[in-house]
């Protein structure tokens, strides 16, 4: 039996549809991830799962109890079986001890019995020696840590997270993330937790939600969302900024050769002779050579010649437009970049292989050997 599971979800703000759910489950010691871009309805469905709003249809179960219509105390109690962490630490005046025990007090636990909680959490969170540190000395990243010793210090049955990290900086974001995976993955918690970043959601998710305009376009593993994308926005969404509409006109043992606009490329999939597919190469994918390398051996089957459009100074990175003729985007290192004196106008060869090409929709996985 799923910890909490929602069915038939709806929510709507003057005559717009924000939430539109089928279902939603997470189960015992998960970490379900709900990812999507701003306004995709992820922290609308998240304040409904933790009873803060009312879903103007469906049914919540949590722990076996029906819980989307409690009103009053009997709300309260259930509520205080979850706890909330959010994007804005929402701490108080005081010191980081007092902040991490506020839960506490409100459950009326004697101040004597709370010490040993807390200073417990702090441990876990890496905090141990700060307790009576006041929170407005605090770093963004520690003013975070505190809240989530605050949350865990309530031993919540269902821990839900919203967009936790994503006012801190890039080094202090990935530490916590691993620091609060490490910390799931010990105590066995179950938790959802809402992301715009896709990375984020790769480190953190046992199983990933993709939310578009209020629905559930995609659902599975880390792996099914960022290979097997089901659909163009999902795709997109997770970096396949590459996409392809063509048809199959010659298939061998899942081997197929695809012509788009006439140009051929070869993919990983069952698709027939005549039908119509949707392939996706991410731009990390592409590999750029000098024009006239592109005839040389090499373990890509799909290589083609092209004019730089122009280039884009992303710090480490160069993003790099291209006509092949097809438009063809690819994302290489610096330092391929300047050893290989890449401009605008320069013609230069574009090489992926047959693994690297996405087929959107279909559910064919994009496996297959180095040799393709």
């Amino acid at each position: 039996m799923p910890v909490l599971e929602a069915t038939g979800l709806k929510k709507s703000y003057f005559g717009r549809s924000v939430v539109d759910v089928e279902r939603v489950a997470v189960h015992k010691g998960e970490t379900l991830v709900m990812l999507g871009p701003s306004g995709s309805g992820k922290s609308v469905l998240l304040r409904m799962l933790n009873l803060l709003e009312k879903p103007d249809e469906g049914t919540i179960v949590f722990n076996g109890e029906e819980v989307q219509g409690l009103e009053g105390s009997h709300r309260v109690a259930v509520a205080r079986r979850m706890a909330m962490i959010f994007q804005d630490p929402l701490l108080f005046r005081g010191s980081v001890e007092q902040n991490v025990g506020y839960g506490l007090k409100v459950r009326r636990v004697h101040s004597a019995e709370r010490a040993a909680p807390v200073k417990e959490a702090l441990e876990v969170v890496g905090l141990g020696d700060m307790g009576g540190t006041y929170v407005s000395t605090l770093s963004g990243g520690e003013a975070q840590r505190v809240s989530v010793a605050r949350a865990l210090v309530l031993k919540p049955e269902l821990l839900l997270l919203d967009e936790p990290f994503a006012n801190l900086d890039t080094p202090t974001r990935h530490t916590l993330q691993h620091e609060l995976k490490e910390i799931l993955k010990a105590k066995g918690m179950t938790a959802i937790f809402v992301t715009h970043d896709q990375e984020e959601a790769a480190r953190l998710g046992d199983r990933i939600l993709v939310l578009h305009d209020g629905t559930i376009a995609q659902e599975g593993s880390a792996r099914d969302i960022f290979y097997e994308p089901e659909t163009e926005f999902v795709a997109r969404f997770v970096g396949v900024d590459n996409i392809f509409t063509g048809k199959v006109v010659g298939a061998e043992g899942g081997h197929a050769e695809v012509s788009v606009d006439g140009t051929v490329f070869e993919a990983l999939t069952d698709v027939k002779p005549g039908g119509e597919v949707m392939l996706g190469i991410r731009p990390e994918d592409v590999t750029l050579v000098p024009a006239g390398d592109i005839e040389s051996p090499a373990s890509s089957r799909n290589a083609f010649t092209g004019k730089v459009i122009d280039l884009e100074l992303r710090g480490p990175l160069v993003w790099v437009h291209m006509e092949c003729p097809f438009p063809l985007e690819a994302l290489i290192t610096r330092r391929s970049y300047e050893e290989m004196g890449i401009e605008a106008g320069a013609v230069m060869g574009a090489r992926f292989k047959t693994v690297a090409v996405v087929v959107i929709g279909t559910g064919a996985p994009a496996t297959g050997g180095e040799s393709q």
